[in-house]
């Protein structure tokens, strides 16, 4: 999701009572911990940080960022895993109208150097264990004049002062913030220079109103009182939220700032990686009822741990909701995960970073296996016309959305108008997502736009293909993607990851493709490898991979065996 909001005055107008769309995160949260304040925020490293300590860190932060010169619209770059800090550092800056940047915590010094170009932060917060890429981006680029680190090893704090003396100020006094006051996304890091997308307070809080309320016996609201007063109710079942994506990563940020709309609990990990066995223990001690997840590279190692003899005793009955988002998440993993979870809902959200969502599949049991995506409320599908033809059986096109979404992306209106366009009157978010439609609702996906392998003048939409090859017995992880070929302009490759000692060969996963699908479809190469290079969030590094893909068909035109 993204978009900027065009203004964002100092201290602008409260929210007033009665708009949602008038809303600010800090603002509500600052509600939620007047109103419980000894109701637990964050569970981390063996603390429990209350509502009132939370909300009373977050402002000793924002008079540290207040004296260093930053207010609204200044930039605070997070470099960092999901921590305490992390979500302290998120709130400090609301509080003052500043806008916190996401950044991926597994870049390097060039990746991070170049993403602090482009955000230009007043204030740089990491935990030393990342020092190195500091330390080298700053050989690169200036680093911002207020740099706080975390210390989580034995590395030194330079070129940082210590985050805890940032806390020592006196804490900020609530003042009124602006619903207009900014929220940046950034995305695209992997496939070109980083943008970001831009959300205003107000219109990210409207436009998640049922993913924070969908799933309680309540009313939705209809003012910012009833948010509170929804909130402090003790006769709710709890929010207990748990992380297991990155914070970089919309679902799983959009989702922590909802809990905590809620007045529930924020559970991390506070590790750079996932351990499966931590995250079942979290589970069962602190009784999470949300998960969240990045489909198959994340469910794919809790089911693992589960079903080992150690596992047995792990009870994981708590969990009621299970979310993912654009990523492959495989009804078998959905089946295996509900028999150790049957009261959980699988929700699988076809989103992305610039909007949405455009649809969901749901799972509540055993009984909506195979899950099949339907259209959001909102959402419709498009064709080369721009007519929508989501009521067409049969037809493929681009799904695109209509409801709430960002501004656009910052700085660059071409690039806003091309994937935010005004149809019919009506302002559109069309990230370029092929789908085919099924019927009463449900579409299949085909793949991104940009992806769309043309091979001798036919179309191939990756999506399909990797179906099929995941739904291999040995097959752990597939990719399809297309090469470019001299005759046929590209050709379709799958790089593929199997269970370690099996015995496929390239020529299995061809067959097998050829078994259900036409045959132009069918992986001219196949590659064979140890793993899919993915972000933190689980996406797939797509220009890495036909990097890889390209260097490793130099030495085996054929498909590379491990």
């Amino acid at each position: 999701m993204t978009d900027a909001p065009a203004t964002a005055g100092q201290d602008a107008t409260a929210a007033s009572p009665g708009d949602l769309g008038r809303a600010n995160y800090a603002s509500v949260w600052d509600a939620v911990a007047r109103a419980v304040p000894e109701r637990p925020a964050v569970v981390a490293e063996g603390r429990v940080l209350t509502y009132r300590e939370f909300e009373d860190a977050a402002a000793r932060l924002a008079t540290t960022f207040a004296r260093h010169g930053l207010g609204p619209d200044s930039t605070v770059a997070i470099f960092m895993y999901n921590r305490v800090e992390y979500l302290t550092t998120l709130y400090a800056a609301y509080k003052i109208g500043a806008i916190p940047v996401n950044i991926n915590f597994r870049y390097g010094g060039a990746e991070l150097a170049e993403l602090l170009d482009v955000s230009r932060p007043q204030a740089l917060v990491f935990p030393t264990s990342l020092r190195a890429a500091v330390v080298d981006a700053a050989d690169r680029i200036a680093l911002p004049g207020l740099v706080l680190a975390v210390p989580d090893d034995d590395a030194p704090l330079e070129p940082g002062l210590p985050f805890a003396g940032a806390l020592t100020a006196a804490p900020l006094p609530p003042r009124a913030l602006s619903p207009e006051h900014k929220i940046f996304m950034f995305t695209g890091g992997t496939t070109g220079r980083p943008k970001a997308v831009v959300w205003t307070h107000g219109n990210l809080f409207d436009s998640q109103q049922f993913s924070i309320y969908g799933s309680l016996p309540v009313d939705p609201p209809a003012t910012l009182d009833d948010v509170t007063r929804i909130a402090a109710r003790e006769d709710l079942p709890p929010t207990v939220c748990l992380p297991l994506t990155p914070m970089m990563h919309a679902t799983a940020l959009f989702n922590v700032m909802n809990a905590m709309v809620l007045g529930g609990a924020v559970v991390f990990l506070s590790a750079a990686s996932l351990d499966p066995w931590a995250a079942l223990r979290a589970i069962a001690e602190h009784r999470v009822t949300r998960l969240i997840v990045a489909g198959n590279a994340v469910v794919g190692p809790l089911v693992e741990a589960l079903e080992q003899p150690a596992g047995a005793d792990l009870d994981v009955s708590s969990l009621g909701t299970v979310l993912s988002s654009g990523m492959a998440w495989s009804d078998d993993l959905k089946a295996r995960l509900l028999a150790r979870a049957p009261h959980a809902t699988l929700i699988d959200i076809v989103g992305a970073s610039e909007g949405g969502p455009f649809a969901y599949g749901v799972v509540r049991g055993p009984g909506d296996l195979p899950c099949r995506p339907r259209l959001a409320p909102g959402a419709v599908v498009l064709d080369a016309d721009l007519a929508e033809v989501q009521d067409v059986v049969g037809a493929t096109g681009t799904l695109a959305y209509r409801g709430l979404m960002p501004l656009g992306y910052h700085g660059d209106p071409v690039r806003t108008e091309q994937s935010y366009p005004t149809i019919r009157g009506v302002r559109h978010c069309m990230p370029g997502d092929y789908v085919r439609v099924l019927g009463d609702g449900y579409v299949e996906l085909l793949g991104r736009g940009s992806g769309v392998v043309n091979t001798g003048g036919e179309k191939v939409y990756p999506a399909e293909v990797e179906e099929v090859i995941l739904a291999m017995p040995d097959v752990t992880d597939a990719v399809v993607l297309g090469l470019p070929d001299q005759r046929w302009g590209e050709i379709v490759a799958a790089m593929v990851v199997t269970v370690p000692g099996s015995t496929l060969t390239a020529e299995e996963v061809r067959a097998e493709v050829g078994r259900h699908l036409a045959g132009y479809k069918k992986p001219r190469r196949v590659l064979l490898v140890d793993r899919l290079e993915r972000s933190p969030s689980g996406k797939l590094n797509m220009r890495s991979l036909r990097a890889q893909a390209r260097e490793l068909l130099t030495t085996d035109p054929e498909g590379v065996q491990r």
